[in-house]
């Protein structure tokens, strides 16, 4: 079943790099680059090169105009600027590429939104698409109107750095986004064919920073180990203090269940940064526990302890008191019940606590990050590269961390369950034999009655 399960993945996966990888994405036959920087039509008289795609901008200062909301364009001003609007395009050619794509002839215009319509549709990792059918317009102002917004390209803001500025970013709804690119001669832009099928599977493998999946196994064995000794003392050590006080720990034990995870690390944070003298003097012998590897254990631990708390109490709950009592007038002393007793009687419970406390660190998240942080080989954990893999466009690798975490959950439950199954069946078979030992002591007992009654008849 496992087999099967990790075949079909891998078979969707390849389908989900073939069509991901197809060597042409297309809007009426523009070839786009392998690295999606670059595209040209065949016939064409320029092509496009350089082509990023900013989704969100931010507030700036820029000099002679005030406060702006700014989306950066670069060191130099002859970069195509194209800001989409939800219902508008407006499409910034300087007049330096006026030679090669000139904004009064229509078919230079053409050519130009079907370059971005099809690079910025490979760009794209779940926002607005430029669609070939909205209103398009086309300028070689640096300062103009347009949708009720004051546009500003190549403003020069700090030395060396330009920015596209919404002078009046209150006044009207803000772009949805921005897309820039250079025009460049066909001769410049080098279009590689990207590798279909089993072959872009491997290309694919082999340009991922496997560094998530080490730091995950290693933040995740370690703090399975803190949790599981933890986890099991703290279930031991509540069943033997008083009712009263076993609510207020049994609370604080498993409060990090219901918080939110982020609320977690902010907590966790607070307390280990410096704020507090603890984490002040880490970080004075030189060993800080914020935005560390060991944060990211830390947070796991702290997340996923409150399940092997809880299912380690509730298996030593449903254990018989009267055997416990019977141990302890054979003179066995409180350590060797414990460890002689009640770990072997409900292994199965804790087995499968653990393992779903591997899980739950495995796929820990808001607590790491608020933590420990995002540095890739260090803190990066699965979790975390998803989000931002996700974020900076690279869908497909958020995709393939994505099928990791599944094969994990997947292995995660089917365990769970054959654990379930194994104690079902003993407890099962022990059943079974208490009947059959309570029958086999009815029939005897009835046998002996007989025969003291033929005795007795007998000698009467």
């Amino acid at each position: 079943m496992v087999r099967k399960f990790i075949v079909a993945l891998l078979m969707a996966a390849l389908l989900s790099c073939d069509i991901a990888f197809a060597d042409e994405t297309t809007t009426d036959a523009v070839s786009v680059s392998a690295d999606k920087d670059a595209a040209y039509i065949n016939g064409s008289s320029f092509a496009i090169g350089d082509f990023s795609r900013a989704q969100k901008g931010a507030v700036r200062e820029a000099p002679g105009i005030g406060e702006v909301y700014s989306y950066y364009q670069g060191s130099s001003d002859d970069m195509v600027i194209v800001v989409a609007m939800e219902d508008a395009v407006l499409a910034y050619v300087p007049e330096s590429v006026h030679a090669l794509c000139d904004i009064e002839d229509k078919t230079s215009t053409e050519q130009l939104k079907q370059y971005f319509c099809a690079l910025d549709a490979s760009a794209v990792n779940g926002g607005v698409v430029l669609s070939p059918n909205s209103d398009w317009q086309f300028t070689s102002e640096n300062d103009l109107e347009f949708n009720g917004l004051r546009i500003l390209f190549g403003v020069e803001i700090g030395e060396g750095k330009r920015y596209v500025c919404i002078a009046n970013p209150e006044s009207a709804q803000l772009p949805t986004h921005v897309d820039f690119g250079r025009v460049k001669t066909p001769s410049a832009v080098n279009i590689v064919p990207e590798a279909t099928g089993f072959e872009a599977f491997t290309q694919f493998l082999a340009g991922i920073d496997m560094s998530p999946l080490w730091v995950t196994l290693r933040t995740t064995g370690v703090a399975i180990v803190f949790i599981f000794v933890l986890g099991l003392a703290a279930a031991y050590f509540t069943m033997r203090i008083p009712k009263r006080a076993q609510d207020i720990f049994d609370t604080i034990f498993t409060i990090p269940m219901v918080l939110p995870p982020t609320v977690c690390g902010f907590i966790l944070l607070w307390c280990l940064g410096r704020n507090t003298a603890l984490g002040q003097w880490f970080i004075d012998i030189g060993f800080p526990l914020i935005f560390s590897w060991p944060a990211t254990v830390i947070a796991a631990t702290v997340v996923a302890f409150p399940l092997m708390y809880r299912s380690s109490r509730g298996a030593f709950e449903n254990l018989d008191a009267n055997m416990l009592d019977a141990a302890r007038t054979l003179g066995w002393s409180n350590l060797r019940i414990f460890f002689r007793l009640m770990i072997p009687l409900s292994w199965s419970s804790i087995a499968a606590a653990t393992v779903l406390a591997f899980a739950r660190a495995l796929g820990e998240f808001g607590a790491t990050l608020f933590l420990a942080g995002n540095y890739v080989g260090i803190t990066r954990t699965i979790p975390i590269a998803i989000y931002f893999e996700w974020m900076g466009g690279n869908v497909e690798v958020a995709w393939f961390w994505t099928a990791v975490i599944l094969v994990f959950s997947f292995l995660v439950i089917l365990i769970i369950n054959l654990l379930g199954h194994r104690t079902t069946r003993y407890r099962r078979r022990s059943s079974s034999d208490d009947s059959s030992k309570s029958s086999s002591a009815l029939t005897d007992k009835s046998h002996i009655s007989h025969n003291d009654i033929a005795q007795e008849s007998g000698s009467k």
